[in-house]
């Protein structure tokens, strides 16, 4: 992989007239998206305790846009028009479809993954046994682990540019309630809990309130939390109104199953009734 990297940020350096001239750059970004496509190589993978961008990776996908020429594909009755192919073979990479689910060609998605319809776009990659249930999106770079669950009409941002910002992470073991939106290189760590119409940007306030004074964080959500929507009071110069922030109102318990139900997890909360 080090001999792509190195052709890989050669060809970046090279003016963009050359992407499209040259078959050796052209050959080389068609093997790079071949291996992320089969999950030889990450956008982002966790390495010494930390997420590591691989930019490279990033400016690979980024030419492949720029060589790509417009096509037809049909499905059936179906017509698209874009550069990059739809992924296929799905039942022979153990992944259940449902129409009309929809991934690009350059996304991985391992065995067991269920896709409702729904979206996954290119450099992305989902571990196995997730669901990504209806009408959710899963934008480019974004990266997801195994057995986590995205609820009906999730958006999860993709990063492609700039090129060394982190995409949007989420570890193994997480649960993303309905209607949430996930952007700008977000990270979600393992087990958290999200209820529905949480909203993080890399500059939402993330407020834990679990002990007497709240604890300011942005752009992630530690271990095992769980979260709900809230607000705080902002002064503008017409008066005082409430801003969007993200709650941590307590931890996901050790005793509780990974699979449980967002019900579940903020009953413990006393949060349902």
């Amino acid at each position: 992989m080090e001999n792509l990297k190195i052709k890989i940020e050669k060809a970046w350096n090279n003016k963009k007239e050359t992407w499209n001239t040259d078959s050796n750059i052209q050959n080389v970004v068609l093997e790079v998206i071949d291996h992320i496509e089969q999950g030889n190589i990450r956008v982002a993978e966790f390495s010494s305790g930390k997420w590591i961008v691989n930019e490279w990776v990033k400016k690979a996908i980024i030419i492949y846009f720029s060589i790509r020429k417009m096509n037809v594909f049909k499905l059936g009755p179906l017509e698209f028009y874009d550069k990059i192919p739809i992924k296929n073979k799905f039942k022979d990479k153990g992944i259940r479809v449902v129409p009309h689910a929809v991934a690009r060609y350059g996304s991985y998605i391992s065995p067991g993954v269920i896709l409702m319809p729904s979206y996954v776009n290119i450099g992305s990659y989902i571990g196995e046994n997730t669901m990504i249930d209806t009408w959710a999106t899963v934008g480019s770079c974004a990266q997801i682990g195994s057995r986590v669950h995205i609820s009906g009409g999730v958006g999860i941002g993709g990063v492609l540019e700039p090129i060394q910002d982190s995409p949007v992470i989420i570890e193994d073991d997480v649960f993303i309630g309905s209607r949430c939106i996930l952007v700008e290189g977000v990270l979600i760590e393992k087990e958290a809990v999200l209820g529905a119409n949480v909203v993080l940007t890399s500059s939402t306030k993330i407020l834990d309130v679990t002990n007497e004074e709240p604890v300011e964080m942005k752009g992630i959500i530690p271990k095992s939390s769980v979260v709900i929507p809230g607000s705080y009071p902002k002064k503008f110069p017409s008066g005082i109104y409430p801003i969007p922030c993200a709650l941590i109102i307590g931890k996901r318990k050790e005793s509780t199953n990974k699979k449980t139900s967002l019900n579940e997890a903020l009953r413990t909360h006393n949060l349902v009734n």
